[in-house]
C-alpha cells in the first residue's frame, strides 16, 4: 500500500474462466461504479482503468456511456485505459493512444502460463 495511490481489484479472473456472462457484466458495472467515483473525486490525478478495452468489446459496458464520463473529465485528469481491441470511438476520443506489441514472451518461447505478480 502506498499513500499516494489507491488499488482497487474488482474483477474476478479471466472471463474464459467464468463463462457467465451475467456474472461478468455485474462484476464490470462494480468496476465501472468505482472508476466513475475515482473519475469524479477531485484528489486523483491519474485514473487507470486496467483491461476496459476487453471489457468493452464483449459489451459489459455501455461504451456510449464511458464515453461520456471521459469526454466529461475535468482538465487535467488523466484516464489511462489498457487492453486489446481498442474500440475506434475510445481512440478518437483520447488524447494519446500507444500500442504494445509482444516481441519475445515465455508463454510462446517455454509455455510458461501467466504469473501471479506479473501478469495479473
Amino acid at each position: 500500500v502506498h499513500p499516494l495511490c489507491d488499488f482497487h481489484v474488482v474483477g474476478a479472473g479471466y472471463t474464459w474462466d467464468t463463462q457467465d456472462r451475467a456474472a461478468d457484466m455485474a462484476t464490470s458495472a462494480k468496476g465501472w461504479a468505482e472508476a466513475v467515483r475515482m473519475i469524479n473525486d477531485p484528489s486523483y490525478d491519474m485514473v487507470i482503468l486496467d483491461e476496459l478495452n476487453i471489457v468493452l468489446k464483449y459489451q459489459y459496458l455501455d461504451l456510449d456511456e464511458v464515453l461520456d464520463v471521459f469526454a466529461k473529465r475535468r482538465d487535467m485528469l488523466h484516464i489511462v485505459v489498457t487492453g486489446r481491441h481498442a474500440p475506434e470511438a475510445l481512440v478518437a476520443l483520447a488524447d494519446l493512444v500507444s500500442e504494445i506489441r509482444p516481441v519475445k514472451h515465455p508463454y510462446q518461447e517455454q509455455g510458461i502460463k501467466a504469473q501471479k505478480g506479473v501478469e495479473f
